[in-house]
């Protein structure tokens, strides 16, 4: 596994005893707004080959990416989402 560095932000001047891994500092939470026929199918396919995607990625099923609205966009965001995806 890499583990890329930054300073810390408590001491601007990069020291090998300040870094810290990238990750203690953001993991964003993202979104995946699917389609069940298309996306989601792909999804699972790679499930059933023992694929794997990053843990921070939520999947939501639509029946049809076209259902997807800009409420339920801002929902996910007001829900604490930093990124979506909307794939169909």
């Amino acid at each position: 596994m890499t583990v890329y560095l930054a300073p810390c932000p408590l001491h601007p001047a990069p020291c090998a005893l300040r870094l810290r891994p990238m990750s203690a500092f953001f993991e964003p939470k993202l979104i995946a707004m699917v389609c069940t026929y298309c996306t989601y199918t792909a999804a699972d396919m790679a499930g059933s080959l023992r694929l794997q995607y990053p843990h921070n990625v939520r999947i939501v099923k639509y029946l049809c990416t076209g259902k997807v609205d800009i409420q339920h966009m801002l929902k996910a965001f007001e829900g604490g989402a930093d990124a979506l995806l909307v794939g169909g």
